[in-house]
């Protein structure tokens, strides 16, 4: 019957079995559970299901021939969304079911919501990289870690060469393509356990977990990749180039200290005629 209304059906002959299936990673999000079954009983299943928690909220209805109000107390507070007694009447059961769908769908909805809102507070607009609130707790977390475990870390500050000139000479917009190739070209450069953001302006912030005598190899191969080809923008090629300066944390170094060395490497590069890395010295190491 419920296969006639258009729903996929997986049955289970007792309440373990359909414990098991409902606490599966592609658990249905609807379920029709019996109160007296073998096994685990419909309000047993509900209450494990409302016990292992996760954002994918499963609806559960419990179908019983208990009509007494105490048994529908202890059926709702088991953890069932409704409750349809035997013998039943179909429509009412297929008005239930779609009931329950549309919960099922606006949960799917919010939790969609919530995730670009979090998407939206971390993430830069225009690159799709993280923002600089976001990459700078990155690096407070790896400095974190590098206290409990002694893991190195690494920043590196990237300035693209000439930036203002795009943008005064071919627009915002011909800006904006540059930027969103030169953090593609950037992110495509790393390993996974790299992380990089955007910090502000043309501006990336690169942290990593490598030792340090990898540093200045990444730092160099990400050069390497924002020079790789020019950035073609309808009738426009532009050759882009990049200017790195990186550190490495000591353990009397914060982030301040850190950050504060790879940005004035940067601008040596800078100084030193673009498109180059130049190595940081942290104060006090």
């Amino acid at each position: 019957m419920v296969k006639k209304w258009g729903y996929d059906v997986i049955s289970a002959s007792d309440g373990t079995q359909a414990w098991e299936v409902l606490s599966g990673p592609d658990a249905p999000r609807l379920a029709i559970l019996d109160w007296m079954m073998p096994g685990l009983t419909g309000p047993e299943v509900c209450e494990k299901v409302r016990g292992q928690g996760g954002d994918s909220y499963i609806y559960i209805l419990l179908l019983t021939g208990r009509t007494q109000k105490e048994d529908v107390i202890e059926g709702m507070t088991a953890g069932a969304d409704d409750y349809v007694v035997k013998p039943f009447d179909q429509q009412e059961l297929r008005v239930r079911l779609r009931a329950g769908r549309r919960i099922v769908e606006l949960q799917d909805e919010l939790l969609s919501a919530r995730e670009e809102l979090r998407q939206q507070a971390t993430h830069d607009a225009l690159t799709g990289l993280k923002n600089r609130a976001r990459i700078r707790e990155v690096l407070a977390e790896r400095m974190d870690d590098a206290r409990r475990t002694g893991a190195p870390v690494g920043v590196i500050m990237l300035d693209l060469d000439r930036f203002k000139s795009i943008n005064d000479t071919y627009g915002h917009a011909v800006g904006d393509a540059v930027l969103i190739t030169a953090a593609s070209r950037i992110q495509n450069s790393l390993a996974a356990t790299d992380v990089v953001g955007r910090d502000g302006g043309e501006e990336f912030l690169l942290v990593t977990s490598r030792p340090t005598e990898n540093l200045a190899a990444l730092a160099e191969s990400v050069r390497q990749a924002v020079a790789a080809e020019p950035v073609v923008v309808g009738d426009v090629s532009l050759p882009i180039t990049a200017s790195l300066g990186y550190a490495q944390l000591c353990p009397r170094a914060d982030a301040d200290l850190l950050l504060r060395a790879a940005d004035e490497a940067l601008y040596r590069a800078k100084h030193n005629g673009r498109n180059r890395i130049e190595p940081g010295q942290v104060d006090g190491c």
